[in-house]
């Protein structure tokens, strides 16, 4: 497993913002001690005045201030203290149930992904289907959530050339996570299902339908072949 850097990696996006860097490679397994740490991380510099949000990320997050920070050293060290004190937070959240259709047209690659990992389809959708996966940040499109929890036989390299285009819906593994497209767009993760679950409208009050610290179950509505 990687763990962070000693201190986390600080640069300046712009004159407002600071982008706060673990120092963790993204094809590396996701960890759940380290996103809570960056979650509590999080909390800590959102109470400051100065700050007027923070957005978590995989494995590091956005610092976003009020105004203009000409004292770059500065920010950096209360940053650097905040990782120093910050405890992890569990970040409580929902449980939501996503039923699967897996397979099919809508799941083209499940066949290529369960040859990958040595397993039948059902074995595939099965150990899927069985997890418990957990909200680690959304990003990438509106109400996109990373998922972490993936069963490590489940794993699989993303495509060499992405798709230029996936339906919403599409329920997806790339690397060591698991993913539900909320938008139709280009992808290069495996698409092995689709739900019918809206994981983002814009047209209510709260837009995403899932939050860091929610935890993810996959139901099996139908396999098709």
């Amino acid at each position: 497993m990687t763990r962070p850097a000693a201190k986390p990696i600080c640069s300046r996006q712009g004159e407002y913002a600071i982008l706060c860097d673990l120092g963790i490679p993204t094809s590396s397994t996701a960890d759940l001690t380290v996103q809570q740490k960056v979650w509590g991380m999080s909390a800590c510099l959102s109470a400051r005045e100065d700050v007027l949000e923070v957005v978590p990320g995989m494995n590091n997050l956005l610092v976003i201030f009020r105004s203009i920070q000409h004292d770059f050293d500065a920010c950096q060290a209360f940053i650097h203290d905040a990782w120093e004190t910050a405890g992890a937070s569990a970040a409580p959240g929902r449980q939501i149930i996503v039923p699967v259709v897996y397979g099919g047209q809508d799941g083209e690659d499940l066949g290529l992904v369960a040859r990958h990992s040595g397993l039948t389809t059902r074995d595939y959708i099965d150990l899927h289907a069985q997890g418990t996966y957990v909200v680690y940040a959304l990003g990438s499109q509106p109400g996109f959530a990373y998922l972490g929890g993936l069963d490590p036989r489940l794993a699989v390299p993303r495509r060499d050339v992405p798709r230029p285009r996936v339906e919403a819906g599409s329920v997806i593994v790339g690397g060591s996570q698991a993913a539900i497209l909320s938008r139709t767009t280009p992808c290069g993760w495996h698409i092995i299902g689709k739900t019918a679950l809206n994981c983002f409208d814009h047209t209510q009050e709260r837009p995403a339908l899932f939050t860091p610290g929610d935890t993810v179950c996959f139901e099996i509505q139908e396999v098709l072949p």
